[in-house]
């Protein structure tokens, strides 16, 4: 038994933590070290005994969670909670790989390598549909949003598929670094791993540089109340301390305390229509209004977009007298006064939006603009959600969102996948956050930073026609795919019968006593 890899294993499993504390969706995101943290990890977790190798990636994946909630300004006990069960989603494809990939064998090296990129998607996949997280953390893909010719791979199979290749090449790298480079198979496995990226990422460059977008532009808006006209609400929130107060104030005297946000509102779009914008988006609960005086704050924007011909979509945050006491709405007025769509928020954010959520259905309106689709903020990390849009051949997918500084980041990115995937291009709104315009190929057509902008107002131009993609048509047949070939390896890899030992067996030994995978030939005895 050779001791150097249990002597190195303590330092493979802290450079691996640190590194990943880079590459998690947060504000450190280096995107090289996504490649990087998880090669070292696997490595830990393929040596030494199964069950401290578990803990230790498990206790990792814990500190990075940790570390994850406290970029994102989110360390209050509540959702502390929700530390453990993300630590156990993004220790999970390392546990499978352990329990799986020596289970296969030496004679199944290419069915080992993707035991670990096939269990990356399969979790990343059950948790964005089947959890309230979505996809804002632990999406090993979503840290390569800025490389574009390797994310027009969304297009077909979504972010995940991105995710698997990152995967796919760290789980190479390590077999490669357990057989040796002169070892066949794992020269062999490697190729293909490095050989599916460079593919993906040319055919991806292809896409960007032959067939970019094409049509027409329509200029959007989006305008979020200054500062000073927040700074002149927020006594009014300190005074009225919870929703029940303010649903039982008079309707008058809210009405003009809520004034300085909504008149700002409503003169910046005004300034944007008459600069040309034919949409003016508003962030998420950028206005604020009583139920009962909802409709004559609707009937100013109405005056305001038939007068100057702007569709303007206007985020607003509506008390209400059945509890809980708040809707969050993006409602369309069009240049003709129609209401084209009124929208509540489907995904609120677990713990800290704790009012009902929408029906569900992302809307869609054909207007001279374009197709248009709304959504809202957290909305975004729902790929399935957003696919509706995708679906009902959308051209630009407007979305108001309104975060703060610890997730702007995360958000921003994650957004520009539901572009890429939708064959949509992006507008995206946000107050206390970065908002951010793209095409349906990702490309950044505008950006601006609520904390750093001193008028808060960004301008875009973005194509008026968008695309019909695989992804839009077919959904996550990629992400169910990784599923189903994952069981089937783990059908493939159970024990022979009768206790008969078989090349698998020597390989797990391997595993056990620390050496991984022996190379084709090695004396495995012990």
């Amino acid at each position: 038994m050779n001791p150097r890899p249990l002597l190195l294993r303590p330092a493979w499993l802290l450079a691996g933590t640190v590194l990943s504390l880079f590459a998690m969706q947060a504000a450190w995101d280096i995107a090289l070290l996504a490649w990087v943290h998880p090669v070292l990890l696997l490595r830990f977790a393929r040596t030494g005994r199964p069950l401290p190798a578990l803990l230790g990636v498990l206790g990792s994946t814990t500190a990075a969670t940790l570390v994850w909630l406290a970029l994102a300004d989110l360390l209050s006990p509540p959702l502390l909670l929700l530390a453990l069960p993300l630590a156990v989603a993004g220790a999970l494809p390392f546990a499978l790989d352990r329990l799986l990939a020596p289970r296969l064998g030496e004679r199944r090296p290419w069915r080992a390598s993707l035991v670990f990129p096939l269990a990356t998607v399969a979790v990343e996949f059950a948790v964005s549909v089947g959890t309230p997280f979505g996809t804002v953390h632990g999406v090993l893909g979503a840290t390569q949003a800025s490389n574009l010719p390797l994310i027009q791979v969304a297009s077909v199979t979504g972010v995940f598929g991105v995710s698997f290749l990152v995967a796919w090449a760290a789980s190479a790298a390590v077999l490669l670094w357990e057989r040796g480079p002169s070892d066949r198979a794992a020269r062999s496995v490697a190729a293909g791993a490095v050989g599916a990226v460079v593919l993906v990422a040319t055919a991806g460059g292809a896409r960007l540089v032959f067939a970019p977008p094409s049509s027409d532009t329509v200029r959007i808006a989006g305008v979020t109340a200054s500062e000073d006209a927040w700074e002149e609400v927020v006594p009014t929130f300190r005074e009225y301390d919870s929703l029940e107060a303010i649903v039982a104030a008079d309707p008058e005297e809210m009405r003009g305390r809520f004034a300085p946000v909504n008149d700002d509102l409503l003169a910046g779009t005004e300034r944007e229509a008459v600069a040309g914008a034919e949409v003016v988006l508003w962030p998420e609960s950028a206005a604020f209004t009583l139920e009962a005086d909802k409709e004559h704050l609707v009937d100013r924007v109405r005056a305001v977009a038939e007068e100057h011909g702007v569709y303007v979509n206007a985020g607003m945050s509506v008390y209400t007298e059945d509890a809980p006491h708040l809707r969050n709405q993006m409602v369309m007025v069009t240049p003709g006064g129609d209401v084209a769509w009124t929208y509540d928020k489907s995904r609120p954010i677990p713990v800290l939006e704790p009012y009902e959520a929408g029906d569900g259905v992302i809307p869609v309106a054909d207007t001279p603009a374009g197709r248009l689709a709304t959504a809202i903020c957290y909305d975004g990390d729902f790929p399935a959600l957003v696919r509706q849009a995708g679906a009902a051949d959308a051209d630009v997918l407007l979305v108001g969102a309104n975060t703060w500084e610890g997730i702007k980041e995360m958000h921003a990115r994650n957004a520009v996948f539901r572009a890429v995937e939708n064959g949509a291009s992006l507008f995206r709104q946000a107050s206390r956050g970065r908002s951010n315009a793209t095409d349906h190929q990702g490309r950044t057509l505008a950006t601006t930073d609520y904390f750093t902008t001193g008028q808060q107002t960004m301008v875009a131009y973005v194509p008026r026609e968008g695309v019909t993609t695989l992804y839009s048509r077919i959904g996550d047949a990629f992400a169910w795919s990784c599923l189903a070939a994952l069981l089937a390896l783990a059908v493939t890899g159970r024990r022979r019968p009768g206790g008969r030992r078989g090349p698998s067996d020597a390989l797990e030994d391997g595993a056990r006593d620390g050496r991984g995978a022996a190379p084709r030939g090695a004396n495995r005895s012990r």
